[in-house]
Protein backbone atom coordinates (compact mmCIF):
# COMPACT_ATOMS: atom_id res chain seq x y z
CA UNK A 1 0.00 0.00 0.00
CA UNK A 2 1.21 3.49 -0.81
CA UNK A 3 -0.51 6.86 -0.67
CA UNK A 4 0.25 10.58 -0.43
CA UNK A 5 -1.79 12.80 1.87
CA UNK A 6 -1.65 16.37 3.17
CA UNK A 7 -0.26 16.68 6.70
CA UNK A 8 -3.31 18.61 8.02
CA UNK A 9 -5.72 15.96 6.71
CA UNK A 10 -3.84 13.04 8.31
CA UNK A 11 -3.35 14.97 11.55
CA UNK A 12 -7.08 15.66 11.78
CA UNK A 13 -7.84 11.99 11.08
CA UNK A 14 -5.54 10.81 13.87
CA UNK A 15 -6.65 13.50 16.32
CA UNK A 16 -10.24 12.36 15.95
CA UNK A 17 -9.55 8.83 17.21
CA UNK A 18 -7.19 9.56 20.13
CA UNK A 19 -10.05 9.39 22.65
CA UNK A 20 -11.17 6.00 21.35
CA UNK A 21 -7.99 3.90 21.13
CA UNK A 22 -7.20 1.92 24.25
CA UNK A 23 -4.19 3.30 26.13
CA UNK A 24 -3.71 0.37 28.53
CA UNK A 25 -4.83 -2.88 27.01
CA UNK A 26 -4.03 -6.57 27.06
CA UNK A 27 -4.81 -6.55 23.30
CA UNK A 28 -2.09 -4.46 21.58
CA UNK A 29 -4.16 -4.27 18.37
CA UNK A 30 -6.70 -2.02 20.19
CA UNK A 31 -3.97 0.64 20.59
CA UNK A 32 -3.64 0.68 16.82
CA UNK A 33 -5.52 2.46 14.05
CA UNK A 34 -6.47 0.51 10.94
CA UNK A 35 -5.51 2.46 7.83
CA UNK A 36 -6.99 1.26 4.53
CA UNK A 37 -6.30 2.81 1.11
CA UNK A 38 -8.90 2.45 -1.65
CA UNK A 39 -9.33 4.16 -5.05
CA UNK A 40 -8.98 7.85 -4.07
CA UNK A 41 -9.29 7.94 -0.28
CA UNK A 42 -8.05 6.39 2.92
CA UNK A 43 -10.22 5.02 5.74
CA UNK A 44 -9.02 5.34 9.34
CA UNK A 45 -10.66 3.06 11.92
CA UNK A 46 -10.21 2.79 15.70
CA UNK A 47 -12.07 0.78 18.32
CA UNK A 48 -11.83 -0.34 21.94
CA UNK A 49 -14.63 -2.92 21.35
CA UNK A 50 -17.09 -0.59 23.12
CA UNK A 51 -16.77 2.51 20.91
CA UNK A 52 -15.52 2.53 17.33
CA UNK A 53 -15.04 5.18 14.66
CA UNK A 54 -14.38 4.95 10.92
CA UNK A 55 -13.71 8.03 8.77
CA UNK A 56 -12.73 8.61 5.13
CA UNK A 57 -10.28 11.26 3.87
CA UNK A 58 -9.08 12.27 0.38
CA UNK A 59 -5.63 11.02 -0.59
CA UNK A 60 -3.58 10.28 -3.70
CA UNK A 61 -3.55 6.46 -3.62
CA UNK A 62 -0.68 4.86 -5.57
CA UNK A 63 -1.47 1.30 -4.47
CA UNK A 64 -4.30 -0.04 -2.31
CA UNK A 65 -3.95 -2.11 0.87
CA UNK A 66 -4.23 -1.89 4.65
CA UNK A 67 -2.12 -1.90 7.82
CA UNK A 68 -2.51 -1.12 11.53
CA UNK A 69 -0.11 1.18 13.40
CA UNK A 70 0.05 2.66 16.89
CA UNK A 71 -2.51 5.50 16.82
CA UNK A 72 -0.73 7.50 19.54
CA UNK A 73 2.79 7.17 18.08
CA UNK A 74 1.64 7.93 14.54
CA UNK A 75 -0.22 11.02 15.79
CA UNK A 76 2.90 12.23 17.65
CA UNK A 77 5.03 11.69 14.53
CA UNK A 78 2.63 13.45 12.12
CA UNK A 79 2.19 16.38 14.52
CA UNK A 80 5.93 17.12 14.37
CA UNK A 81 6.38 16.68 10.61
CA UNK A 82 6.90 19.73 8.33
CA UNK A 83 3.81 21.20 6.63
CA UNK A 84 4.17 19.22 3.41
CA UNK A 85 2.50 16.20 1.88
CA UNK A 86 3.28 12.87 3.54
CA UNK A 87 4.06 9.62 1.73
CA UNK A 88 2.89 6.50 3.55
CA UNK A 89 4.25 3.14 2.37
CA UNK A 90 3.88 -0.40 3.76
CA UNK A 91 6.85 -2.78 3.54
CA UNK A 92 7.57 -6.43 4.41
CA UNK A 93 6.69 -7.84 7.85
CA UNK A 94 4.13 -5.06 8.52
CA UNK A 95 6.70 -2.26 8.63
CA UNK A 96 5.60 1.23 7.60
CA UNK A 97 7.70 3.98 5.99
CA UNK A 98 6.58 7.57 6.49
CA UNK A 99 8.30 10.29 4.43
CA UNK A 100 7.75 14.03 4.58
CA UNK A 101 10.23 16.37 2.91
CA UNK A 102 13.65 15.22 4.19
CA UNK A 103 12.22 13.39 7.21
CA UNK A 104 11.83 9.62 7.20
CA UNK A 105 10.37 7.30 9.87
CA UNK A 106 10.19 3.51 9.78
CA UNK A 107 7.78 2.09 12.34
CA UNK A 108 6.47 -1.36 13.18
CA UNK A 109 2.82 -2.11 12.46
CA UNK A 110 0.60 -5.11 13.19
CA UNK A 111 -1.24 -7.31 10.72
CA UNK A 112 -4.62 -5.85 9.73
CA UNK A 113 -6.07 -9.37 9.89
CA UNK A 114 -6.04 -9.14 13.71
CA UNK A 115 -8.08 -5.91 13.78
CA UNK A 116 -11.64 -6.27 15.14
CA UNK A 117 -14.50 -6.27 12.65
CA UNK A 118 -16.18 -2.89 12.07
CA UNK A 119 -19.83 -3.33 11.07
CA UNK A 120 -21.19 -2.32 7.67
CA UNK A 121 -23.74 0.41 8.34
CA UNK A 122 -26.92 0.71 6.32
CA UNK A 123 -27.85 4.37 6.12
CA UNK A 124 -31.51 3.65 5.46
CA UNK A 125 -31.79 2.48 9.10
CA UNK A 126 -30.70 5.92 10.41
CA UNK A 127 -32.85 9.00 11.02
CA UNK A 128 -31.92 12.69 11.03
CA UNK A 129 -31.34 14.64 14.25
CA UNK A 130 -30.08 18.17 14.81
CA UNK A 131 -26.49 18.30 16.03
CA UNK A 132 -27.22 21.36 18.25
CA UNK A 133 -30.11 19.56 19.98
CA UNK A 134 -27.94 16.54 20.77
CA UNK A 135 -25.06 18.74 21.95
CA UNK A 136 -27.25 20.76 24.33
CA UNK A 137 -28.88 17.66 25.80
CA UNK A 138 -25.55 15.90 26.38
CA UNK A 139 -24.17 19.01 28.13
CA UNK A 140 -27.21 19.17 30.41
CA UNK A 141 -26.96 15.55 31.51
CA UNK A 142 -23.41 14.17 31.17
CA UNK A 143 -22.16 15.85 34.39
CA UNK A 144 -24.47 13.55 36.41
CA UNK A 145 -23.25 10.25 34.90
CA UNK A 146 -22.15 7.76 37.56
CA UNK A 147 -18.47 6.74 37.48
CA UNK A 148 -18.81 3.84 39.93
CA UNK A 149 -18.13 0.82 37.69
CA UNK A 150 -20.16 -1.47 39.98
CA UNK A 151 -23.32 0.50 39.11
CA UNK A 152 -22.87 -0.28 35.43
CA UNK A 153 -26.50 0.54 34.53
CA UNK A 154 -25.84 4.16 35.64
CA UNK A 155 -22.57 4.46 33.65
CA UNK A 156 -24.20 6.32 30.79
CA UNK A 157 -27.13 8.42 29.65
CA UNK A 158 -30.60 6.89 29.38
CA UNK A 159 -32.14 8.07 26.10
CA UNK A 160 -35.79 7.65 25.20
CA UNK A 161 -38.43 9.09 22.89
CA UNK A 162 -41.82 9.86 24.41
CA UNK A 163 -44.85 10.49 22.23
CA UNK A 164 -46.90 13.41 23.60
CA UNK A 165 -50.68 13.72 23.67
CA UNK A 166 -50.36 16.08 20.68
CA UNK A 167 -48.62 13.33 18.69
CA UNK A 168 -45.23 15.12 18.74
CA UNK A 169 -42.09 13.21 19.67
CA UNK A 170 -40.00 14.40 22.61
CA UNK A 171 -36.41 13.15 23.05
CA UNK A 172 -35.38 12.69 26.68
CA UNK A 173 -31.92 12.16 28.14
CA UNK A 174 -31.46 11.21 31.79
CA UNK A 175 -28.34 10.68 33.93
CA UNK A 176 -27.91 10.00 37.65
CA UNK A 177 -25.16 8.99 40.05
CA UNK A 178 -27.46 8.39 43.03
CA UNK A 179 -26.80 11.83 44.56
CA UNK A 180 -28.22 13.89 41.70
CA UNK A 181 -30.37 13.45 38.65
CA UNK A 182 -30.49 15.45 35.44
CA UNK A 183 -33.17 15.34 32.74
CA UNK A 184 -33.02 17.18 29.40
CA UNK A 185 -35.83 17.22 26.84
CA UNK A 186 -36.02 18.36 23.24
CA UNK A 187 -38.43 18.18 20.36
CA UNK A 188 -37.60 15.44 17.88
CA UNK A 189 -38.77 15.71 14.30
CA UNK A 190 -38.75 12.57 12.24
CA UNK A 191 -39.37 8.93 13.06
CA UNK A 192 -37.86 7.18 16.07
CA UNK A 193 -37.30 3.43 15.94
CA UNK A 194 -38.43 0.84 18.50
CA UNK A 195 -35.13 1.11 20.42
CA UNK A 196 -35.70 4.76 21.37
CA UNK A 197 -39.37 4.21 22.15
CA UNK A 198 -38.30 1.54 24.67
CA UNK A 199 -35.24 3.48 25.89
CA UNK A 200 -31.49 2.74 25.63
CA UNK A 201 -28.43 3.49 27.78
CA UNK A 202 -25.59 5.17 25.83
CA UNK A 203 -22.18 4.42 27.46
CA UNK A 204 -20.25 7.32 29.01
CA UNK A 205 -17.23 6.94 26.69
CA UNK A 206 -19.54 6.85 23.67
CA UNK A 207 -21.36 9.95 24.96
CA UNK A 208 -18.03 11.78 25.32
CA UNK A 209 -17.04 10.95 21.70
CA UNK A 210 -20.54 11.85 20.48
CA UNK A 211 -20.19 15.25 22.16
CA UNK A 212 -16.93 15.85 20.22
CA UNK A 213 -18.78 15.11 16.96
CA UNK A 214 -21.53 17.63 17.84
CA UNK A 215 -18.86 20.21 18.79
CA UNK A 216 -17.42 20.22 15.26
CA UNK A 217 -20.25 22.25 13.74
CA UNK A 218 -24.03 22.48 13.74
CA UNK A 219 -26.22 20.84 11.13
CA UNK A 220 -27.81 17.44 10.78
CA UNK A 221 -26.47 14.10 12.05
CA UNK A 222 -27.75 10.65 11.20
CA UNK A 223 -28.56 8.52 14.26
CA UNK A 224 -29.85 4.98 14.62
CA UNK A 225 -29.29 1.47 15.98
CA UNK A 226 -28.03 -1.92 14.84
CA UNK A 227 -26.95 -5.11 16.65
CA UNK A 228 -27.30 -3.68 20.19
CA UNK A 229 -25.21 -0.63 19.20
CA UNK A 230 -25.98 3.02 18.53
CA UNK A 231 -24.68 4.50 15.27
CA UNK A 232 -23.94 8.16 14.46
CA UNK A 233 -22.90 9.47 11.05
CA UNK A 234 -21.59 12.92 10.22
CA UNK A 235 -20.07 13.64 6.82
CA UNK A 236 -17.65 10.80 6.04
CA UNK A 237 -17.39 9.58 9.66
CA UNK A 238 -19.28 6.78 11.36
CA UNK A 239 -19.23 6.14 15.10
CA UNK A 240 -20.60 2.97 16.67
CA UNK A 241 -21.06 2.47 20.43
CA UNK A 242 -22.20 -0.65 22.23
CA UNK A 243 -25.26 0.06 24.38
CA UNK A 244 -25.06 -0.54 28.13
CA UNK A 245 -26.86 -3.80 28.86
CA UNK A 246 -28.97 -3.10 31.94
CA UNK A 247 -32.18 -1.63 33.31
CA UNK A 248 -32.14 2.10 34.04
CA UNK A 249 -34.02 2.91 37.29
CA UNK A 250 -37.45 4.57 37.13
CA UNK A 251 -36.26 8.17 37.38
CA UNK A 252 -39.79 9.58 37.60
CA UNK A 253 -40.09 8.14 41.11
CA UNK A 254 -37.07 10.21 42.22
CA UNK A 255 -38.56 13.56 41.14
CA UNK A 256 -40.26 15.09 44.21
CA UNK A 257 -43.90 15.99 43.64
CA UNK A 258 -44.61 18.25 46.64
CA UNK A 259 -41.73 20.74 46.67
CA UNK A 260 -43.80 23.89 47.23
CA UNK A 261 -41.13 26.27 48.60
CA UNK A 262 -40.01 28.04 45.44
CA UNK A 263 -36.96 30.33 45.51
CA UNK A 264 -36.07 32.33 42.38
CA UNK A 265 -32.41 33.40 42.14
CA UNK A 266 -30.32 35.21 39.55
CA UNK A 267 -28.13 32.50 38.02
CA UNK A 268 -25.05 34.68 37.54
CA UNK A 269 -25.07 36.12 41.07
CA UNK A 270 -25.77 32.75 42.64
CA UNK A 271 -22.99 31.01 40.65
CA UNK A 272 -20.35 33.55 41.71
CA UNK A 273 -21.49 33.39 45.33
CA UNK A 274 -21.37 29.58 45.45
CA UNK A 275 -17.91 29.66 43.84
CA UNK A 276 -16.67 32.12 46.47
CA UNK A 277 -18.05 30.04 49.33
CA UNK A 278 -16.60 26.84 47.84
CA UNK A 279 -13.06 28.25 48.10
CA UNK A 280 -12.94 27.25 51.78
CA UNK A 281 -14.58 23.87 51.31
CA UNK A 282 -12.46 20.72 51.13
CA UNK A 283 -13.03 17.00 50.63
CA UNK A 284 -13.86 16.74 54.32
CA UNK A 285 -15.89 19.96 54.65
CA UNK A 286 -17.33 20.39 51.18
CA UNK A 287 -20.82 21.54 52.06
CA UNK A 288 -22.11 25.09 51.80
CA UNK A 289 -25.10 26.25 53.85
CA UNK A 290 -28.06 28.14 52.39
CA UNK A 291 -30.27 29.99 54.89
CA UNK A 292 -33.35 31.15 52.99
CA UNK A 293 -36.00 33.61 54.13
CA UNK A 294 -38.21 36.27 52.54
CA UNK A 295 -35.45 38.80 53.40
CA UNK A 296 -32.98 37.01 51.11
CA UNK A 297 -30.51 34.16 51.05
CA UNK A 298 -27.44 33.81 53.28
CA UNK A 299 -24.76 31.47 51.91
CA UNK A 300 -21.95 30.35 54.17
CA UNK A 301 -19.17 27.81 54.39
CA UNK A 302 -17.02 26.78 57.31
CA UNK A 303 -13.81 24.80 57.43
CA UNK A 304 -12.09 24.42 60.84
CA UNK A 305 -8.74 24.06 59.05
CA UNK A 306 -9.06 27.26 56.97
CA UNK A 307 -11.79 29.56 58.35
CA UNK A 308 -15.28 30.56 57.31
CA UNK A 309 -17.09 32.81 54.80
CA UNK A 310 -20.56 34.29 54.42
CA UNK A 311 -22.48 36.25 51.80
CA UNK A 312 -26.04 37.57 51.49
CA UNK A 313 -28.10 38.60 48.48
CA UNK A 314 -31.73 39.13 47.49
CA UNK A 315 -33.98 36.38 46.20
CA UNK A 316 -37.66 36.06 45.41
CA UNK A 317 -39.25 33.93 48.18
CA UNK A 318 -42.24 34.47 50.46
CA UNK A 319 -42.47 31.34 52.63
CA UNK A 320 -41.21 30.21 56.05
CA UNK A 321 -37.43 30.51 56.69
CA UNK A 322 -35.41 27.28 56.38
CA UNK A 323 -31.82 26.08 55.97
CA UNK A 324 -30.32 23.49 53.65
CA UNK A 325 -26.79 22.26 52.96
CA UNK A 326 -25.44 21.23 49.54
CA UNK A 327 -22.27 19.95 47.95
CA UNK A 328 -21.09 23.13 46.17
CA UNK A 329 -19.85 21.16 43.15
CA UNK A 330 -23.33 19.74 42.54
CA UNK A 331 -24.89 23.21 42.52
CA UNK A 332 -22.23 24.63 40.20
CA UNK A 333 -22.62 21.76 37.70
CA UNK A 334 -26.35 22.49 37.39
CA UNK A 335 -25.95 26.27 37.21
CA UNK A 336 -23.32 25.91 34.46
CA UNK A 337 -25.82 24.29 32.07
CA UNK A 338 -29.00 26.24 32.93
CA UNK A 339 -29.55 28.64 30.02
CA UNK A 340 -31.86 31.27 31.55
CA UNK A 341 -30.99 34.39 33.57
CA UNK A 342 -32.93 33.15 36.60
CA UNK A 343 -33.33 29.66 38.04
CA UNK A 344 -36.02 28.30 40.34
CA UNK A 345 -35.05 26.13 43.29
CA UNK A 346 -37.91 24.09 44.74
CA UNK A 347 -37.67 22.67 48.27
CA UNK A 348 -39.88 20.68 50.60
CA UNK A 349 -37.70 20.57 53.73
CA UNK A 350 -34.06 20.43 54.81
CA UNK A 351 -33.45 16.77 53.96
CA UNK A 352 -35.69 16.05 50.96
CA UNK A 353 -34.36 16.15 47.39
CA UNK A 354 -34.43 19.64 45.85
CA UNK A 355 -35.39 20.54 42.29
CA UNK A 356 -33.61 23.16 40.17
CA UNK A 357 -35.14 24.30 36.87
CA UNK A 358 -34.47 27.24 34.53
CA UNK A 359 -37.20 29.88 34.90
CA UNK A 360 -40.05 29.50 32.36
CA UNK A 361 -38.43 26.53 30.65
CA UNK A 362 -39.34 22.85 30.60
CA UNK A 363 -36.32 21.61 28.66
CA UNK A 364 -34.20 20.84 31.76
CA UNK A 365 -34.72 19.62 35.32
CA UNK A 366 -32.15 18.72 37.97
CA UNK A 367 -32.69 16.99 41.30
CA UNK A 368 -30.02 17.25 44.01
CA UNK A 369 -29.87 15.46 47.35
CA UNK A 370 -28.96 17.87 50.16
CA UNK A 371 -26.29 17.04 52.75
CA UNK A 372 -27.19 16.44 56.37
CA UNK A 373 -27.10 19.60 58.47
Amino acid sequence: MEFRIEKEVLLKALQKIQGIVEKRTSMPILSNALIEASASSIHVTATDLEVGMKSSYPAEVLSTGKITVSAKKLYEIVKELPNQSITFLTKDNDWVEIKCGKVQFNIVGLSPEEFPYFPDIKEENLFEIESALLKGMIEKTSYAICFDETKYNLNGIFTKVEVGSDGNNSLKMVATDGHRLSIASGKLTGVAGPELLKGVILPKKGVSEMKKITDEDSGILLFGFMDNSAVIKRGDSYMVMRLVDGEFPDYNRVIPASNNRVVTVNKEDFTHSVRRMAILSSEKFKGIMLEISSAGIKISSSNPELGDAMEEFDVSYDGEPFSVRFNARYLLDVLAVAETDNVEMKFRDELSPSIIVPENSNSFLAVIMPMRL
